[in-house]
């Protein structure tokens, strides 16, 4: 199974502060939307429990909790290796990972893509990161720029990165 993580972090690689993300920006939000729309999506509970009506729509919800026995509206795992497990037992092509931190460390050195968004802004105050990469592991396979507009209080940038194939 393909694993995909789709983020969105500061120059910082600050993703977060006290479960709730640090900025909102539509035009980002529609992308994601876009991208994990019919897909599997993977995600820590305290990612679950910032999403303001639940498990998102038309994607199947996975969440990774020791704590959570079950949700109404999607399936939980108590670990990632039996999500695999089941997905993969499943035949899933794609996975896509969504957050939070401790998750991204977690599949980072097993996923082979990335789609992230990054906001050119600086974010202190934050206290939830995306782990360290090593650019030299991945292949940019696109970059599209967005400046800050009326709606969307930040410029970023979009990278779809694959990663290198072993030498």
């Amino acid at each position: 199974m393909r694993t995909t993580l789709v983020a969105a972090l500061g120059l910082d690689r600050a993703i977060g502060k006290d479960g709730d993300l640090l900025w909102h920006l539509p035009e980002d939000l529609k992308r994601f939307k876009a991208l994990t729309t019919g897909h599997t999506i993977i995600m820590g509970r305290r990612t679950y429990e910032s999403l303001p009506k639940g498990a998102l729509p038309n994607r199947r919800n996975v969440v990774i909790s020791r704590s959570l026995p079950s949700l109404p509206d999607a399936e939980v795992y108590p670990s990632l290796a039996a999500a695999y497990e089941q997905l993969e037992r499943e035949g899933v092509a794609e996975a896509f990972v969504i957050g939070g931190g401790e998750l991204y460390a977690a599949t980072l050195p097993h996923c082979q893509a990335m789609h992230l968004t990054i906001v050119e802004a600086r974010f202190p105050e934050a206290d939830t990161f995306f782990p360290e990469w090593r650019s030299e592991d991945w292949v940019e396979l696109s970059r599209t720029s967005y400046p800050q507009d009326e709606r969307n209080p930040y410029p970023t940038y979009v990278l779809q990165l694959e990663r290198r194939a072993a030498e």
